[in-house]
């Protein structure tokens, strides 16, 4: 694990080579890699050519084989390859074993195999990657330079051109050490686009894990001989045919997702430093929780460094909010803990807690959210730390794969499932229209108000599925009237845009529209909000990887070809919804009861605050009028109004639009961003 820094020179178009990014590149890199120093304390690494044309920088959190040897950047033995990798790969021993006649290994590190898979199997090695990855290589003999992402973009990558040089770094303020000046895009804040597509709310920093034009989740980026920067797809989701009879058994199929969820968790439980879980009230985490127990008491297995066996020691962590808000789990993370025998670490989160990590949570996260739930995370990574571990299990990933949304209910009863006809009821439609008539129906965020001027050839577009108009409305902003010229695009009509022309066909014709709607989640929100806000970015600020089972491919492309009526069930008897049918019966032997029959509740903060607490008092000293002034793109009297109604009439919409414009402020102060000008939007 760590972070990753990196440069190209480019050649322009009369063949020469851009001029020098900097005097001193070495040093330039090294401030670059220092901003990103939380996430690697243990080494620091870097390698410029003779040539000065290309660069790489590495900073270490050591996990798998904390030895010198394992520091980066990694070089092959003719000293032609190299490259740096941030993240987690399962498996790595077999390629060890397999390619260690044609390769020279020099660490036991699991990221060392990349050069070797690189060597061997040319650009198609992506294919054998199983974890949580983002790297880049370069081949100096081919004057081959390549970036990639993992499937689910689980971890961060951007990439920028300045000044003729390609710069890519795991997170956009490392660009500041090479002389980036960011810039406010207008036209991505207006159609949200920086949520789900190639831009980013800054002009000229592309998202390398959800860029339309450049290179997504499960894409890499490359540029021969210094040339333009290219993008192809090595790995997509898939699923399968609505039409297609679903012919195996449901036990048949309970049984393939809880051999696969086992193995996902047992790959994730390998480290040379001890490992805890994150642990809520919800399913999801419970059920890792209780895989590990599992694990390492039934089979075995070594708790990451810990060869006790004893389950008692194993170390897990929750966010304890307040009783009365509504948002605690705490209380059934401590009944769940108790059963299993594991030790439950409670962060306390008050209000002044939430107040106190806001600013921080952005800073790390890049990715303003309206919701306080990432200080809690954040604050879980601190007292991860503090206790020594160096890697946790989470939960993410199982709400997308197995329908855990109540958003999801229309998607699943739009059409009927004709893969899985027990499954039919005569009242479907009924049931589904009275759903979809409901007031925000599909909110993504409890209380965001939905737009309802979608263009019907973008419902066309997507099937007339109701998720996406509900992640587009997540970026809602009180925009200055100015900014109206730059949005040319319906938020809704961008997300659709944003996908593939195969998904698109797909979406319109092939797949389920729950499965549409599974799939435009975890192609947007998830990579440029979830996994960012409540995810890598923030538990890397106190050194801590992130390990999330529910992202394994080998786990979800099995997940995806079943029926999504196993998923979303429908109980007729009970007239209710049951989400995450197939995966509750999984894990059944791993869960309380009480897990076992409860409801979703996602992972949100508070949202109703009282007036001059602490959190009024950060929006009140980040939102005043020279701070909005200073965006350029926001409308004072607007913001004036949400504070209002966010604590005197505790309007949840208004409070959590109103946090993210003080997180925009936040992201100004500290990548001392200009103020937005008409003439400035692109």
């Amino acid at each position: 694990m760590g972070g990753l820094a990196a440069f190209l020179t480019l050649r322009r178009e009369s063949g020469e080579y851009a001029k020098p990014l900097h005097e001193n590149l070495e040093n330039a890199l090294d401030q670059s890699l220092d901003i990103i120093k939380h996430r690697g304390p243990d080494a620091r690494g870097q390698w410029i050519s003779d040539d000065r044309h290309v660069g790489l920088g590495h900073v270490r959190l050591s996990v798998i084989d904390p030895s010198p040897e394992g520091n980066q950047p990694f070089h092959d033995s003719s000293g032609g390859i190299h490259a740096v990798v941030n993240g987690e790969l399962y498996g790595y021993e077999q390629y060890r074993e397999s390619l260690s006649g044609e390769f020279d290994f020099k660490s036991h590190n699991d990221c060392e195999i990349i050069i070797a898979l690189y060597k061997h199997y040319g650009l198609s090695f992506l294919s054998h990657l199983r974890g949580e990855f983002a790297l880049i290589l370069w081949d100096s003999k081919r004057e081959f330079f390549f970036a990639a992402r993992d499937r689910y973009g689980a971890r961060s990558l951007y990439y920028t051109v300045v000044n003729g040089h390609l710069l890519v770094a795991t997170e956009m303020k490392s660009f500041l050490a090479f002389g980036w000046q960011p810039e406010w895009c207008i036209r991505s804040l207006r159609e949200h686009t920086w949520q789900y597509s190639s831009d980013t709310f800054f002009n000229g920093v592309h998202k390398a894990d959800i860029s339309f034009a450049l290179v997504k989740a499960g894409f890499y980026l490359i540029s021969r001989h210094f040339g333009p920067v290219v993008q192809e797809q090595y790995w997509d989701l898939e699923y399968p045919d609505k039409t297609i009879l679903e012919t195996r058994t449901e036990e048949e199929m309970i049984a393939g997702v809880k051999e696969r969820l086992v193995e996902s968790v047992r790959v994730r439980l390998r480290a040379d430093a001890p490992v805890g879980l994150f642990l809520s009230g919800g399913i999801d985490s419970s059920a890792i929780a209780g895989i590990v127990k599992h694990l390492v008491q039934q089979e075995g297995e070594r708790l990451g460094n810990d060869t006790t066996g004893d389950v008692s020691r194993i170390e897990c962590f929750t966010v304890q909010f307040d009783k009365d808000s509504g948002f605690d789990e705490s209380d059934v993370a401590q009944r769940t803990a108790e059963w299993l025998g594991v030790r439950l670490n409670p962060v306390q989160m008050d209000e002044a807690a939430l107040a106190q990590g806001l600013e921080d949570v952005v800073w790390y996260s890049e990715a303003p959210v309206a919701d306080v739930n990432g200080v809690g995370r954040l604050a879980m990574a601190e007292l991860a730390h503090s206790k020594g571990l160096k890697v946790v299990l989470t939960g993410e990933g199982s709400d997308e794969h197995f329908a855990g949304y109540p958003d999801y209910r229309a998607e699943s009863l739009q059409e009927s499932d004709l893969s899985w006809p027990p499954s039919w009821f005569p009242e479907r439609e009924a049931v589904w229209k009275s759903i979809t008539d409901a007031a925000d129906a599909n909110a993504l965020i409890p209380g965001m108000r939905l737009s309802s001027d979608t263009p019907e050839s973008t419902r066309r577009m997507l099937n007339y599925v109701r998720f996406p108009n509900s992640i587009s409305a997540a970026g809602n902003l009180p925009c200055a009237s100015w900014t109206d010229q730059y949005q040319t695009d319906n938020p809704a009509t961008a997300l659709a845009e944003s996908l593939t022309a195969r998904a698109l066909n797909a979406i319109a014709s092939k797949w389920h529209p729950m499965h549409a709607s599974t799939y435009a989640s975890i192609k947007t929100f998830v990579q440029s909000m979830i996994l960012r806000y409540v995810g890598d970015n923030v538990d890397m600020a106190h050194h801590i990887e992130s390990r999330m089972p529910f992202y394994d491919h080998r786990l979800t492309e099995y997940v995806n070809g079943l029926p999504p009526s196993l998923k979303m069930k429908y109980d007729r008897k009970e007239q209710d919804f049951r989400e995450k049918h197939i995966l509750r019966e999984a894990v059944k032997p791993f869960v309380t009861e009480e897990i076992y029959n409860r409801r979703k509740k996602p992972f949100l903060g508070p949202n109703r605050f009282p007036e001059d607490g602490p959190i009024h008092q950060v929006l009140k000293r980040l939102l005043t009028w020279e701070n909005v002034d200073q965006l350029g793109f926001i409308d004072w009297d607007q913001v004036t109004v949400l504070l209002d109604k966010a604590f005197k009439e505790k309007d949840s919409p208004s409070f959590r639009t109103a946090l993210v414009v003080a997180q925009f402020v936040v992201l100004s102060q500290r990548f001392n961003v200009p103020k937005a000008q008409p003439a400035d939007a692109v």
